[in-house]
């Protein structure tokens, strides 16, 4: 069994009870992890007992409220030496957002030693929500008594920030009208903002100052209606590149609600979220817009999947897909749906891909106490 030290937050200006939450998830049987996140409560350990030792820093455009403190300055600077000296292995953390992300943000504090980057990836959005969500009792209902289908929508569609992507993607969308008879939010649109209408909102939220409060609390917050009253999400992710997938709560929430879904994210985000134990609906409605490397033309793909998708409601609000009614498809996907709202909630599941970030972090220490 290999001894592990970690000191979680070197600065203390993170969140250090989520980082313990989540390392404590772990599987690892040949690895035991001593946590403490109060950098002036070292002494009481034998750190020269540990086979590895490492030190978190809180890193993240937040800090730049402490940007200019020379004290603050000085005082990293002075841990992280101290710290360096004594063989610490340093880990930047940013598990909130990708690593495209984090290339274009104003990061604080700035590290000069040898460090290892923890950007956001599978596990993390996936243990934020389920250590959110797991003691709830959610009553989302998506069945059908006989001729009746009670759904009154198409899509839900829900954007803040103004990512290029989503601007274009959600412009296409509204210019087709695809979105005419769909839930759709974009809180950040310069020209097109639109809210979510009152009876679909969290009590007690306004809309109108949702982005200036409670702005990651309520985007991690989920409520029944929306996905009762519509047949399908359309998830807009955070990024859309062609070389790393980020998976965030806005996947996990009609995974939870066990709603149909199509993404709009990175290339092969379908790919990688099937290699982690999920199902997606390629059986139902075509998802070769995962396979499209160019963002442009993953854009033409996922307007022409949910033109025809609108394009298959029939007079009276029977929405069809193919040959195939939508209350068939919630029918026949039952199964499936169950299977990922399951599977979400799996701590071992959920466990295995702890371990992989963690054996990330063990590896490059390993490499990092090699003598060059």
């Amino acid at each position: 069994m290999q001894r592990n030290f970690i000191l979680t937050d070197v600065m203390k200006t993170g969140n250090h009870q989520d980082i313990h939450q989540f390392i404590n998830l772990h599987s690892l049987e040949d690895q035991k992890f001593d946590l403490e996140y109060e950098y002036y409560r070292l002494h009481h350990y034998d750190l020269e007992s540990y086979d590895r030792r490492f030190a978190i820093i809180d890193v993240r455009d937040d800090n730049v409220r402490l940007r200019g403190n020379n004290d603050f300055d000085v005082e990293f600077k002075k841990r992280c030496e101290l710290l360096h000296s004594q063989g610490f292995t340093f880990i930047c953390a940013t598990p909130w957002e990708s690593k495209e992300n984090i290339d274009n943000m104003d990061l604080y504090p700035i590290l000069d030693l040898e460090h290892i980057k923890w950007t956001g990836g599978v596990s993390w959005f996936w243990f934020y929500m389920y250590e959110k969500h797991k003691n709830h009792k959610f009553n989302f209902t998506h069945d059908h008594n006989g001729s009746y289908w009670h759904k009154k929508h198409d899509f839900l569609y829900l954007n803040k920030a103004a990512r290029p992507h989503r601007v274009e993607l959600y412009d296409k969308l509204l210019g087709q009208g695809i979105l005419d008879n769909s839930i759709h939010t974009f809180h950040l649109h310069k020209s097109k903002k639109r809210t979510m209408p009152e009876q679909y909102e969290l009590p007690g939220v306004d809309a109108k100052n949702y982005v200036y409060w409670g702005l990651a609390k309520l985007d991690r917050d989920i409520y029944e209606p929306p996905y009762i009253d519509t047949v399908c999400s359309i998830v807009s992710e955070t990024n859309d590149n062609d070389h790393d997938v980020f998976i965030t709560e806005k996947i996990w929430k009609p995974i939870m609600a066990q709603h149909v879904f199509v993404v709009h994210g990175n290339y092969l985000y379908l790919q990688k979220f099937k290699e982690i134990g999920f199902k997606t609906f390629g059986n139902y409605f075509d998802e070769s817009y995962d396979l499209e490397r160019d963002p442009g033309k993953r854009i033409d793909k996922l307007v022409s999947l949910l033109q025809d998708l609108k394009a298959k409601c029939s007079e009276g609000g029977v929405v069809e897909s193919g040959n195939k009614k939508w209350q068939d498809i919630y029918l026949q996907t039952q199964a499936l749906r169950k299977h990922n709202h399951d599977t979400f909630f799996d701590e071992e599941k959920l466990s295995v891909q702890i371990n992989k970030t963690l054996e990330l972090f063990l590896e490059f220490a390993d490499r990092s106490q090699v003598p060059s």
